[in-house]
């Protein structure tokens, strides 16, 4: 099946014929060139719902000794336009 490259702004685009097509209009998909070929992947929402598998990945013992501690440190809480002028 033959399409065509054309510009369209500062960035080049390409019709999809209907036929290939795999996801729905205004959806994100991830593009990634393989040699001399271009892929098109379906970028999966992110979710929660895979939170317990994920969490399941860490060992038992991860964190089990808490952070360092870090002692606080005095912060200067000015803005960010002040202390640059005072600089």
């Amino acid at each position: 099946m033959l399409t065509r490259v054309f510009k369209s702004g500062n960035s080049l685009a390409v019709r999809i014929p209907k036929e290939l097509g795999f996801v729905d209009a205004a959806q994100d998909v991830e593009v990634e060139r393989v040699g001399n070929t271009l892929v098109l992947r379906k970028v999966q929402p992110e979710t929660l719902a895979d939170i317990g598998g994920i969490f399941s990945l860490f060992s038992p013992g991860f964190m089990a000794e808490g952070r360092e501690f870090q002692p606080e440190t005095e912060r200067d809480w000015a803005p960010i336009s002040a202390s640059v002028a005072q600089r």
